[in-house]
């Protein structure tokens, strides 16, 4: 294909402009890397429930993921405020525990203490000791995405959710409500998003994560990581959260 580009006067600018930008439509597309897309998806529902949730509100044995909004970092004193659930289908389940409402979520409890179902967390430990200490159950059987990931990302220092999300899903998140008040009598949309997409992705980053580990060969040791995790939070709880008791000094 040969185009003759002439310039003469505005009029054979303004043909210029038009036939080069027929010439550039009509090259064949490069090769483009992936790029992050929006995180929400079409048809997804954040539902909020108050206290507990519904019985029998997920199938049978269906791995579920977890995460809690807590008021801080120190779990005796931060009180539990939110726990987020998926069973990685199309919609997320938030329960909102008010202030000075207490605990008593029943089936809750049954769904997070059930050991036929896997529990799927990023940094577990945290969550795990915040639902101990609250809810007064061991959330287990554990996988942890961000203890997988370092077992076989270990060209990165950078293991949060938002890296993982990015590098193994192509797609972003926002982390902008993460330090906000999660004790508030009322949510906002934002926070309710975000609290979801901490949960959204988990199992879709296990399947990625697990092909990693057979590939490495390292699916063993991560499954021996992921059954010390309840053990490692209860440490935490007892009074060891800074201190490796299998160190020599």
């Amino acid at each position: 294909m040969q185009v003759s580009l002439l310039s003469h006067g505005s009029s054979h600018r303004h043909r210029k402009r038009h036939l080069i930008a027929r010439f550039r439509a009509w090259l064949p597309l490069r090769p483009l890397s992936v790029q992050p897309q929006a995180a929400t998806a079409p048809g997804m529902t954040v539902y909020l429930h108050e206290g507990d949730i519904p019985a029998d509100l997920f199938a049978g044995g269906a791995a579920i993921a977890v995460d809690t909004e807590t008021m801080g970092l120190i779990t005796p004193r931060d009180r539990l405020c939110l726990v987020q659930l998926s069973d990685g289908g199309p919609d997320e389940h938030l329960v909102r525990f008010a202030a000075g409402a207490g605990y008593d979520a029943p089936n809750l409890k049954a769904l997070l203490a059930d050991p036929a179902r896997v529990k799927l967390y990023h940094f577990g430990r945290f969550d795990i000791a915040a639902v101990q200490h609250y809810l007064g159950v061991v959330a287990a059987p554990v996988y942890c995405t961000k203890i997988a990931s370092r077992l076989v990302r270990t060209y990165t220092d950078r293991h949060g959710l938002k890296e993982l999300v990015r590098e193994l899903l192509g797609q972003d998140i926002s982390k902008q409500q993460q330090s906000s008040d999660w004790g508030s009598p009322e949510l906002s949309d934002a926070q309710k998003d975000y609290a979801a997409s901490d949960v959204r992705f988990l199992h879709r980053l296990r399947t990625e994560l697990d092909k990693r580990l057979i590939r490495e060969g390292r699916m063993e040791l991560a499954q021996a990581c992921f059954d010390f995790l309840p053990t490692r939070a209860a440490l935490d709880l007892a009074g060891w959260p800074e201190i490796d008791i299998f160190a020599h000094a």
